[in-house]
């Protein structure tokens, strides 16, 4: 039989997957959990990445997810899914890169090779990160390049950072602790324990698993963009567990859902509004090839004006409303909104609650700030 979803199912379902319906996390699960449920959430900008583990949660605090990460170790944040850093459950990375890492070492390439990294810089490189982070770290990318600079490896321009995401990437290094606001680099294997290893074809078939459980509706070429892998190693994951899918339609396209949410297909849409503040870079939009059903054609440049920017979002009913940033005044945040168009009474009332939950979560008292005229 074949099962046809409108628009509103396909984002309806994609949010209650990706942990964004006020149901779906139970109060008690914690951040290394969360984030092996949703297959990580993007963390080039550090406080994004803990604010994106909020919109996922009940009754966590900004500090606790710190402590996951710096104390128990729980998390982990390193270059993974894109080649681009994740905060990710510890557990998951003895099979995630070695599946991964691989895929942006090779795509590096030529990039190594207009900064001068050659295959025997390389190597030396990784053996004076090793040798000096485990005398001395943890250590500031400044330090760590002065180190390498004195052993006569180019570190000049962006060479000291695609060194160190090299290391990342092979499994050598992770962040470490803050510094006096500056992040740190650490020896994976002195940091966690790396375990769980599988062969290649596994791995695939398991973040194959992972994905669609975290993102489902999905095709393979969304998993493709998602991941970094190439739409031939996707289409293979997908095949190796299609035994545990159910395929679905959207207009002329196919996408598939886990089989064990199927009966999600026929619980009733809840009539409430539901409202979101999604973080800068966000999974919910970096998830698919395209944005096209989350945010309207009109307001894309609002979302995403180019250079890689992908702003902070408001999402109503499931679909992009507005952008939105926070400003620190003494113990208060304020918390402004800049609606695309006029938002409704119940809108307002509904971000209201989100705005005093993340004061409760940044531990600040947060007021909500809604500009007047709409930008759209």
């Amino acid at each position: 039989m074949k099962i046809t979803l409108s628009p509103d199912q396909i984002r309806h379902l994609r949010m209650r997957a990706q942990r964004l319906k006020p149901a779906e996390t139970k109060p008690s699960i914690g951040a290394a959990q969360l984030l092996a449920n949703v297959c990580g959430v993007q963390a080039q900008e550090p406080s994004a990445a803990v604010l994106a583990v909020w919109a996922r949660s009940r009754g966590l605090v900004a500090s606790q997810v710190v402590h996951a990460r710096v104390h128990e170790r729980s998390v982990v944040r390193t270059w993974c899914m894109r080649g681009t850093l994740h905060l990710l459950a510890a557990d998951d990375l003895g099979w995630l890169l070695p599946l991964l890492g691989p895929v942006f070492v090779r795509k590096s390439r030529r990039r190594y090779a207009e900064l001068g990294l050659a295959e025997e810089i390389l190597a030396e490189a990784m053996c004076a990160i090793q040798r000096t982070l485990g005398h001395a770290g943890p250590l500031t990318r400044a330090e760590l390049a002065r180190q390498l600079a004195e052993e006569g490896i180019p570190t000049e321009g962006q060479a000291a950072y695609h060194l160190l995401r090299h290391a990342g990437l092979e499994g050598l290094v992770c962040f470490g602790p803050d510094r006096s606001g500056e992040p740190t680099y650490v020896l994976l294997e002195d940091w966690i324990e790396v375990r769980g290893g599988m062969e290649v074809d596994a791995a695939r078939a398991e973040l194959a698993r992972r994905y669609l459980a975290a993102y489902g509706p999905a095709s393979p070429e969304d998993f493709a963009s998602w991941s970094g892998l190439s739409v031939r190693e996707a289409r293979a994951g997908f095949e190796s567990v299609l035994g545990e899918l159910l395929e679905v339609e959207l207009e002329d396209s196919r996408a598939w859902i886990p089989k064990s949410r199927a009966a999600w297909l026929d619980e009733p849409h809840r009539g409430e509004v539901v409202v979101c503040l999604l973080p800068g870079y966000d999974a919910y939009l970096l998830g698919y090839r395209t944005r096209d059903l989350t945010v309207p054609e009109r307001y894309t440049k609002r979302v995403h004006p180019g250079g890689g920017v992908l702003r902070p979002t408001l999402l109503v009913d499931e679909q992009a409303a507005g952008t939105w940033k926070q400003k620190r005044r003494g113990d208060n945040l304020v918390v402004t909104v800049a609606p695309f168009e006029s938002l409704g009474a119940e809108v307002i009332d509904a971000l209201e609650d989100q705005v005093r939950d993340l004061g409760r979560f940044l531990e600040f008292n947060a007021t909500l700030n809604v500009a007047k005229k709409p930008t759209g």
